[in-house]
């Protein structure tokens, strides 16, 4: 299959928020909210244009990253400039053929010529270690709760740049979602039938 990747352009946001809805329904959550995230995400801040990317296939979009601005924050106040991963999302019957693997490889590509220090993600250690990612822990980095979990994980971009970074990781407040406006949001899209989650996950 020949996978192109490109930024996404405005026209594309509904189809990759509905991408991302198909990618997460029952999968952590009865339903999901990564959609809103994703919607949520490119109204913040934190949104980076040409780190919000597709995967393309004889120019249909399949697939989809975001890469969005966080921070790392230290005991002693001091803010450190990171990344954080997701969501991706791969239409569910193309799964497992390398595509999410690609938008990940293109996203680090560019985080590193941006200039990033590091990325940081929730995510299945399994999948994400052959791309250089590791327990967080190793940079004394800690989810905002002060927790570190194998899921938790981080990538240093260049030599030694998380070397002087350390602290508790604050993803943007695009991540925190109301109920209310995940059910109005939920009217833009084509009804599904709410299940049991197919993953559980307890950190």
């Amino acid at each position: 299959m020949e996978i192109d990747i490109r930024k996404t352009e405005t026209n594309d946001f509904l189809i990759t928020e509905n991408i991302t809805r198909e990618t997460f329904w029952n999968l952590f959550k009865s339903g999901c909210d990564e959609h809103l995230v994703l919607h949520n995400l490119r109204k913040s801040n934190c949104y980076i244009p040409n780190l919000d990317m597709v995967a393309l296939s004889d120019n249909r979009i399949i697939g989809h990253i975001i890469t969005t601005k966080a921070k790392v924050v230290s005991n002693q106040n001091n803010e450190y400039h990171v990344l954080c991963v997701g969501p991706i999302s791969v239409l569910p019957e193309l799964q497992k053929k390398g595509i999410g693997g690609k938008l990940l490889n293109k996203s680090i590509a560019i985080a590193k010529d941006l200039g990033f220090s590091g990325m940081i993600l929730f995510g299945h250690p399994g999948y994400y270690q052959p791309f250089g990612f590791v327990n967080a822990q190793k940079f004394g980095i800690t989810t905002k709760e002060g927790l570190n979990f194998e899921p938790f994980m981080a990538l240093e971009l260049h030599q030694n740049a998380l070397l002087t970074v350390s602290g508790k990781f604050y993803e943007d407040k695009a991540f925190e979602i109301n109920e209310e406006e995940l059910n109005e949001f939920e009217k833009l899209f084509p009804e599904k039938e709410k299940g049991d989650p197919k993953i559980n996950i307890n950190h």
